[in-house]
């Protein structure tokens, strides 16, 4: 059996993080991310918030080096506890 990758790496990702509309949660991410990737432009960041602000969706374009790299980054992301979903 093979593991292939769908993703050909390097590349630029759009990583997608859903969590509740905390204060923080943007803030949070970005570090989660820093610390895997390095400084994210804000012009790489897409915030969207649902109908009654409750939950907020981030969108957020990285370069990936490989798929040690991108599930580095997803592990991050969910250890701040915040992360209700992630693509």
């Amino acid at each position: 059996m093979t593991s292939e990758s769908l993703i050909e790496f390097p590349c630029h990702l759009p990583v997608k993080v859903m969590g509740h509309h905390a204060p923080d949660f943007r803030e949070q991410m970005i570090a989660a991310i820093a610390n895997e990737h390095g400084p994210v432009e804000d012009h790489h960041i897409n915030v969207k918030l649902s109908r009654d602000e409750r939950f907020i969706s981030l969108t957020i374009t990285v370069y990936v080096t490989d798929h040690d790299q991108l599930r580095r980054i997803y592990g991050a992301m969910h250890a701040t506890g915040l992360v209700l979903y992630a693509l």
